[in-house]
């Protein structure tokens, strides 16, 4: 069903400065896949966010961070309208986030002669778990790990690092970049399954509950159009970003 046009008070709340400032994590490969000529970040975010603005009349203007907590402290204070990033229960505090339109699963690295075999056996005591700080699935580290200790460092590149040069028990990241860190490390492996599924959904501020319910029904009808999918095929992520659920 397609989303309904949006109200003057949606514009007005998504456009303050006559555009659609949208907050883009440029920390998130699968999402932000290159640049355009001009610097513009591509990928399926930026995609995203473009045809909100579409759907708005107005045109896009990205606001990139490094990560996707740089991002949500960013929330409130006038400088982005949208965010895309993970949904986060903290994130939430004040973020309004859609359901998720499409998933990352993450799981964990351990490194050759690991006596670890099971996700659930990482959370125990003395296993140290690498983990780039305040993304999505470190905060569901930060809520569910309760014995094993976790290592925090700024970025998913420093993360990998540290799991090799500290000799740590775990490392802690989504899937499709630990199948590409694996190969570096001889004898490594990942474990099967997910200790989360990361959701990748479209936020803006608190304020805003009209936009945040216009927003709700776009993700809602870009998944069930095709749109998602679409954009996934469109930037070579295919098997490595899922279509998220209906909500």
């Amino acid at each position: 069903m397609p989303a309904p046009a949006p109200s003057k008070e949606v514009i007005a709340q998504l456009t303050p400065t006559g555009v659609l400032r949208a907050g883009i994590n440029m920390g998130n490969f699968l999402l932000v896949t290159g640049k355009s000529a001009s610097g513009d970040p591509e990928g399926v975010a930026p995609d995203m966010a473009r045809e909100i603005a579409k759907r708005l009349g107005v045109e896009v203007k990205y606001v990139p961070f490094k990560t996707p907590g740089e991002l949500a402290d960013a929330a409130g204070t006038n400088v982005w309208d949208v965010g895309l990033i993970g949904a986060e229960p903290k994130r939430a505090e004040k973020i309004s986030f859609t359901a998720a339109y499409c998933e990352i699963e993450a799981t964990y690295l351990v490194p050759a002669g690991s006596q670890i075999q099971t996700i659930e056996e990482v959370d125990r005591p003395g296993v140290r778990i690498s983990v780039s700080a305040r993304s999505a699935y470190d905060l569901w580290l930060e809520r569910n790990i309760k014995q094993a200790e976790i290592r925090r460092v700024p970025g998913i590149d420093a993360s990998f690092d540290q799991f090799v040069n500290d000799k740590l028990e775990a490392l802690a990241g989504l899937k499709p970049r630990l199948l590409s860190d694996v190969e570096k490390l001889p004898g490594a492996r990942i474990l099967d399954g997910k200790f989360t599924a990361v959701q990748q959904a479209v936020g803006t501020g608190k304020a805003n509950a009209a936009a945040a319910a216009w927003l709700a029904e776009f993700v809602e009808e870009a998944k069930s159009s095709g749109l998602v999918a679409s954009l996934i095929e469109k930037h070579g992520v295919k098997g490595r970003l899922s279509v998220a659920p209906p909500a």
